[in-house]
């Protein structure tokens, strides 16, 4: 294990009660990848900002809908947590920060909070096992998820390299898969709370599979993009 690994590790073993969350709808993050973020809003430079200067530790929760007026969103109550391990300031005052995964949450309350930014009460036992990477999944139908993708990314027209997701161990690719398919919100979510590596898989199949049907009988989904800050 490398010693970045060992770090996060050992984060997740002391992760807070208290984080900031950020709501950003159609994006998840799970434990041990890798998220970029573009960061540009006034109340989420802040956040960054007070996130450097402690664990540097923040929630990604997706909206369960988008907000109306100026209340904000109703949340997921499940997210997932990541400690930044890059950081880069702009010229134009941006932050490019990359979280790397270290366990997902559940939202006890949502604290009334000075900062601009939302902060929540966090459970993390209910995803103990999320400290422990899975590298490979018993049972996971490997050849089946393969077949499918492969028609699916060239559907949906992500450039990818074949031949190094083929060599993938299952689990980092089944978890970069998540995080980079064009799934919507609710595809998203199920996956970010499937139980472990084999139903995240068995949910990976079957959107794929669905995904390939509809377009085989002429369906579409309409559904709206939304601007993710990632990049």
């Amino acid at each position: 294990m490398s010693k970045d690994s060992e770090d996060d590790r050992h984060t997740a073993d002391t992760l807070p009660v208290r984080i900031p969350i950020f709501p950003l709808s159609g994006v998840l993050l799970l434990p041990d990848a890798k998220l970029p973020l573009n960061i540009f809003e006034p109340r989420y430079l802040d956040m960054v900002r007070d996130a450097m200067a402690g664990d540097r530790i923040i929630g990604m929760i997706q909206p369960v809908h988008k907000a109306e007026g100026s209340a904000p969103p109703a949340l997921y109550d499940i997210g997932g947590a990541g400690r930044i391990t890059s950081f880069e300031e702009t010229p134009d005052n941006r932050f490019h920060i990359t979280l790397t995964g270290l366990s997902r949450f559940s939202i006890i309350e949502e604290l009334t909070a000075t900062t601009r930014y939302r902060q929540v009460v966090a459970d993390w036992d209910r995803f103990a096992a999320d400290r422990w990477a899975e590298d490979e999944g018993p049972g996971v139908d490997r050849d089946r998820l393969l077949t499918a993708l492969r028609a699916y990314l060239e559907l949906a027209q992500i450039p990818v390299e074949w031949k190094t997701i083929a060599n993938a161990e299952t689990g980092p690719l089944i978890t970069s898969l998540a995080m980079i398919c064009p799934f919507s919100p609710a595809e998203k979510q199920a996956l970010l709370e499937a139980r472990d590596l084999f139903e995240r898989s068995r949910i990976m199949t079957a959107l794929v599979e669905m995904a390939l049907l509809q377009q085989a009988s002429g369906g579409g989904d309409d559904q709206d993009d939304d601007d993710h800050q990632i990049h």
